[in-house]
């Protein structure tokens, strides 16, 4: 997690996915943000996919840079463009073409019903390697906040 000053905040707004949040908790090793609906999501192309703009009840944690910021405070986050379709793709996309592949390869060996059966069932191991390595992805996706002055 890294700060944002505002000038480079204005430089790099293009290449950025910014939602609107508030505070909601802090912790030693972890700020929990709670975001609010964002007019940016009616421009994404990627709207349909994402959970964000569903809903204004969701909660994103970053990692706790030891920055003073208050409980109620406003603030933005923020991600790269890129990044938030790299989540997209790891998140339905992928998956998606998992099941798919599965299911035809899977369809010359068993009935039809068996090979939908294991296309479905395959998606649990991939959720869980996702679980396991969430990590991982924690320090590819970098967020950032941007304190409201």
């Amino acid at each position: 997690m890294t700060q944002l000053d505002l000038d480079s905040y204005k430089n790099k707004t293009n290449n950025l996915v910014k939602h609107e949040g508030v505070v909601s908790r802090i912790s030693d090793k972890k700020i929990t943000i709670s975001l609010k609906g964002n007019v940016n999501c009616e421009g994404c192309k990627a709207q349909s996919a994402c959970g964000v703009s569903e809903s204004n009840d969701k909660e994103i944690e970053i990692i706790n840079s030891n920055q003073s910021f208050k409980i109620n405070e406003p603030v933005d986050v923020l991600l790269k463009r890129e990044l938030g379709l790299k989540a997209v793709f790891w998140a339905y996309v992928f998956p998606f073409i998992l099941m798919f592949v599965v299911l035809i390869i899977a369809s010359f060996f068993f009935k039809e019903w068996v090979a939908g059966l294991i296309s479905l069932f395959v998606l649990v191991p991939y959720y869980f390697m996702l679980f396991v390595s969430k990590d991982k992805f924690q320090k590819a996706f970098q967020v950032s906040i941007l304190k409201f002055n």
